[in-house]
């Protein structure tokens, strides 16, 4: 390879970055256990008896940092792939590794279907005043 940017031409482009690395973060593997789990609104809490991560030989530097974003304030899977600059695939499946370890829990969104109906509220909240 010549030292004149020609033989990183294939695996890397100036607009898009590197082409390979996001594939390598994830060892190849595009879901996880907890894949299904993990829409874009679910909130990442780092786990209160995590300590240290950047000791940890078996972390890569993404699921440090993942932790160490959520440690202060809950993150979402969204504001995680955006802080990162990442896409919200490999962040998914990185999530999912730190919930295999331990290391953090998510907190789902609660479905449409299981929200309370805003009209029954309202009746509770005049039934309350009546007393």
């Amino acid at each position: 390879m010549s030292g004149d940017g020609q033989g990183r031409s294939h695996w890397f482009d100036d607009e898009a970055g590197p082409v390979v690395r996001p594939y390598a973060m994830t060892r190849g593997r595009t879901t996880s256990a907890a894949q299904h789990r993990l829409d874009l609104i679910a909130v990442v809490v780092t786990e209160p008896h995590v300590d240290d991560t950047e000791e940890d030989r078996t972390l890569s530097p993404e699921h440090v940092d993942i932790v160490e974003l959520c440690r202060g304030v809950p993150q979402s899977v969204a504001e995680l792939a955006s802080e990162l600059d990442l896409p919200v695939g490999v962040v998914r499946v990185l999530i999912g590794d730190l919930v295999d370890g331990e290391l953090v829990h998510v907190n789902r969104p609660v479905p449409p279907a299981e929200l309370v109906d805003e009209s029954i509220l309202r009746d509770v909240i005049n039934g309350l005043r009546a007393l």
